[in-house]
């Protein structure tokens, strides 16, 4: 009896601490750190440096001011990528602190976190493509200036034509993860259920070798298109240009006349054999665009993630670049968003704001730092610009420095040009508007005071030198909690994250 008890006793000591290890494994250690919070050491210890050394090599330096007396001519391409908000919000997540995404400043580029959320704009009216919002009231962190908010709202109704789609999936080791070639594959189901009979779908994969996995199939075949995409298993080195190249290849070979061809490229950017250079990506990709086809990126995982090949691969590529970190992401680019994400309205988007010198004295546009354009560029039909998706809007905020008499001028303080190539249109169109006193207001509205809040997160991430002194995650905090979010989730989201930051950052007295 005795020997039977010893016996049971010790297997299912065995079995607890093999239980122990698999848990262990699977799930990195949790302990609280000097503020209380559970902190992820594992993750953390292991994939920072690695993690943040991805966009290092870029540096970041935030616009500066602009004298309107030497250069009142603003121009720009227009963005509407939403990838490094979406990054920002995984990292927060996984418990990193504000001083280590301040480190890497250049992972967040302040237009993509404007660009996330949805403001109230008034709707296009007689046959425009866009409709705008301007708003002007005090700068919240700097009394002494202004803050200039514009929003276009791009056309939401579409014709729903045929899409020729090719899905370029990278599938090397480094896809590996979870959060990489598994979420992918939950991702992809979400748009391959939204797919119909004028619809084609192809896959290519790449790694060590590009390889055609589904060549033409109808996007009412979900159950074949599902199975090959979770056939799929991560495997050997990265070779982008191969599997770029097959791609297009396989996409011109399904065109669709004046349908919507797109290559939807999912990867988490380590290209390291073949091309992999930001210069080289997009000068391979500036060869390709002419041939009528979109690319779009959906950005994976971390540790080893690239962001600044994966925007240029977008940016160069006339499509939009998405980062997905985690099912409701997926659902939303791939579902509720699906029309803006697969149909481009317009093409070569460019804004160009031209200031009256005797109401302006100085400008900074906030954000759009690798958007900036040259003057002539705005006219330069060869000059590339961005791309605006249907539903889509584009968000601009710039602080002023205004002259005196500017509030009670009935001139127009600045005039805004918007000009634009139409998805089927040969000729460029461009959108004019005057922009005064008639858009100031003493108080600003719940969109502006959000807005306002976005920014000041991501000053606070640049270091930025125009921030008051002693400015803390904690105040801007208390203006988000002053704030009704209540009808807005992704907004309440926002507001929690940096919640969490506050518990991961100490708490520095202001000044």
């Amino acid at each position: 009896m005795m020997k039977n008890t010893v016996k049971y006793l010790t297997l299912l000591l065995m079995f607890t601490l093999l239980l122990t290890s698999c848990a262990a494994a699977s799930y990195p250690p949790l302990t609280d750190d000097k503020n209380g919070a559970m902190i992820d050491n594992d993750y953390k210890g292991s994939q920072i440096g690695e993690e943040f050394s991805t966009d290092a090599e870029d540096g970041f330096q935030e616009n500066p001011f602009a004298s309107t007396a030497t250069q009142n001519v603003s121009t720009f391409s227009a963005d509407v990528d939403t990838a490094s908000y979406a990054y920002f919000r995984k990292l927060v997540n996984a418990g990193y602190t504000l001083e280590d995404l301040q480190n890497n400043a250049a992972a967040f580029r302040t237009e993509e976190f404007l660009n996330y959320f949805k403001y109230s704009v008034t709707a296009p009216t007689n046959g425009a493509l866009f409709g705008s919002k301007t708003e002007i009231v005090p700068c919240p962190w700097n009394s002494e200036n202004l803050l200039f908010r514009l929003t276009l709202q791009a056309e939401n109704a579409t014709e729903r034509v045929g899409n020729n789609l090719v899905f370029l999936i990278d599938v090397s080791g480094s896809m590996s993860a979870d959060d990489k070639l598994p979420l992918l594959k939950r991702a992809f189901t979400y748009l391959v259920g939204n797919l119909g009979a004028n619809d084609t779908v192809s896959i290519v994969t790449y790694s060590g070798r590009e390889e055609v996995v589904l060549d033409g199939c109808s996007g009412l075949d979900s159950a074949r298109i599902l199975d090959a995409i979770h056939s799929l298993r991560a495997n050997g080195s990265t070779n982008g240009e191969a599997g770029i190249a097959e791609a297009y290849r396989i996409a011109e070979k399904h065109m669709i006349a004046g349908g919507n061809n797109r290559i939807i490229m999912a990867s988490d950017g380590d290209l390291n054999v073949g091309v992999s250079s930001v210069e080289e990506l997009k000068a391979l990709i500036e060869g390709k665009r002419d041939a009528g086809v979109f690319l779009s990126i959906v950005g994976f995982g971390s540790g080893n993630y690239r962001s600044a090949k994966m925007e240029t691969l977008a940016d160069n590529g006339n499509g939009v670049y998405y980062y997905i970190d985690g099912e409701s992401e997926a659902e939303k680019i791939f579902g509720t968003d699906l029309l803006g994400t697969l149909y481009t309205i317009a093409k070569d988007v460019k804004l160009q704001i031209t200031f009256d010198t005797e109401m302006i004295e100085s400008y900074r546009l906030i954000g759009y730092e690798n958007r900036i354009l040259n003057q002539e560029d705005f006219k330069d039909n060869a000059k590339d610009a961005g791309d605006v998706g249907v539903g889509h809007q584009v968000t601009v905020c710039y602080e002023l420095k205004p002259c005196a008499q500017a509030k009670n001028a009935t001139d127009p303080w600045m005039e805004l040009a918007v000009r634009y190539q139409k998805v089927g249109e040969e000729l460029y169109r461009e959108d004019h508007y005057k922009i005064g006193a008639e858009a100031y207001s003493e108080n600003a509205n719940e969109d502006l005071r959000f807005q306002a809040c976005v920014i000041r997160c991501a000053m606070l991430l640049h270091k930025s030198q125009y921030l008051p002194e002693g400015y803390t995650v904690t105040a801007l905090l208390e203006e988000l909690d002053a704030l009704n979010l209540s009808d807005y989730s992704d907004r309440a989201e926002f507001r929690e994250l940096i919640r969490r930051l506050t518990i991961y950052t100490p708490i520095q007295p202001r000044s």
